[in-house]
């Protein structure tokens, strides 16, 4: 959440720089709400000294033999006039509290200005895509002529938006997600992590996905409070939860592979064909819990171990930073990673890699102790996609497909495949 010391300082300011986002303040409204916050929070001190000062009277009081029952009745009205402030000034702060977490994180100061993907700017390119000497097809077709992907199966199963792997194909997706494993805990320094798939409420807080998102998780019948996980980054970023962590300890990097679990209520109508925007997927996922001084430099190493299997995959791919209107909200800088799809003629996103900056770690009361305070402070935490295990295998299919209606496998996956180098019908 924002720091509401900011928000009390300097309103006007958090206005305007959440204006860059689409997003609009209504300073006048926060500012009668805290006015409310003040008056109860003065009367509730007020009303606990008065009732601390009356009640050493009554002792006093009852030493010198005096009859105490008109100072009992005064005490007892002070403690009935306290609790009704505490309870004005506990709603007034309830209002506080779910205004603060519906609110986004203010952006980095470096975010392109826009409000929406096509204020995007580009950052860099990284390969060639493929001159074809036949027409390129989807990985639908690529999949299901092979007999190895099976959405109708699928759909008899669960419905729209989930697949059925089969044989190579399903092979292929596991040695994807292995292959990034061993990239990010071998070379690029991550500790791998097996987290749970079902969390409850207080960790989606935690990052952000709830209050504002709900529509877009899937709930768990029943009593158990629990959601299926949207991504790893829940639950790892929640295992600094309520810490405060020695900072000889930082950074910590973490990285598992998860299925993700997601409704896509805000996504009706966009990409129902094929396996790019589904109920359920993988991901590889990076999270990295550092210094404050040291999360911008950690935003540009992160999105570099994410284009690192990009790069060994040997697939075509561009970078974006995200504007004001099209960066998440828990983010305060983005990097989309873009992998070339045949099929489409464009850059379709692979990964997300975002500095939250203390944005999580308020809301998790996740903190350090700053050598140089001695005081605990937020942390910052970041995240990216290391990468999306379902659209490098749609990358794969289809960036690799070959006029007999194979697919060739990247150099990079034949050790994990068992040194096959081709998938095919046989």
């Amino acid at each position: 959440m924002i720091d509401s010391k900011l928000l009390r300082s300097a309103p006007e300011e958090v206005a305007r720089q959440l204006a860059r986002r689409g997003h609009r303040f209504d300073v006048p409204a926060w500012q009668r709400l805290e006015e409310q916050r003040r008056h109860w929070q003065i009367e509730t001190d007020r009303l606990r000294a008065a009732r601390n000062s009356h009640a050493k009277a009554v002792g006093q009081a009852r030493g010198r033999g005096e009859d105490i029952a008109p100072l009992v009745a005064q005490g007892e009205q002070l403690t009935q006039q306290l609790a009704g402030a505490e309870q004005q000034l506990g709603a007034v702060q309830a209002q506080l509290e779910r205004w603060l977490l519906e609110l986004p994180n203010l952006l980095h100061e470096s975010v392109p200005d826009g409000l929406d993907e096509s204020a995007n700017v580009e950052v860099s390119r990284h390969g060639q895509p493929r001159d074809f000497t036949f027409e390129p097809r989807d990985h639908v077709e690529i999949g299901e002529a092979l007999g190895q992907l099976d959405f109708e199966a699928a759909g008899r199963i669960s419905g729209a938006r989930f697949v059925v792997l089969r044989a190579g194909v399903a092979r292929l997706q596991r040695a994807l997600a292995q292959f990034m494993l061993d990239l990010h805990t071998t070379e690029h320094g991550y500790t791998e992590i097996y987290a749970p798939y079902l969390v409850l409420e207080h960790a989606l807080v935690g990052t952000g996905q709830l209050p504002k998102f709900e529509q877009d998780l899937f709930a768990v019948r029943g009593e158990s409070g629990f959601y299926l996980i949207p991504t790893a980054e829940v639950p790892m970023t929640n295992l600094v939860r309520e810490q405060i962590v020695v900072p000889e300890l930082l950074p910590l990097k973490f990285v598992a592979h998860t299925p993700c679990f997601r409704s896509e209520a805000g996504a009706a109508g966009r990409d129902t064909r094929g396996m790019i925007r589904q109920h359920q997927f993988e991901k590889v996922e990076l999270v990295q819990i550092v210094r404050p001084a040291d999360s911008y430099a950690t935003l540009e190493a992160l999105r570099g171990h994410a284009e690192a299997v990009l790069q060994r995959l040997e697939l075509p791919y561009r970078v974006v930073a995200l504007c004001g209107g099209d960066t998440g909200f828990a983010s305060a800088k983005t990097y989309d990673l873009e992998v070339w799809l045949p099929s489409q003629g464009k850059y379709r996103e692979i990964s997300s890699c975002s500095n939250c900056e203390a944005f999580q770690a308020r809301r998790m009361q996740a903190r350090w102790r700053n050598p140089e305070t001695g005081k605990p402070e937020a942390l910052h935490t970041l995240n990216g996609s290391g990468v999306a295990v379902g659209r490098a295998l749609v990358a794969v299919l289809e960036n690799y497909q070959q006029p007999d209606g194979s697919v060739e496998v990247p150099s990079a996956l034949r050790p994990y495949m068992g040194g096959a180098s081709r998938i095919g019908t046989a």
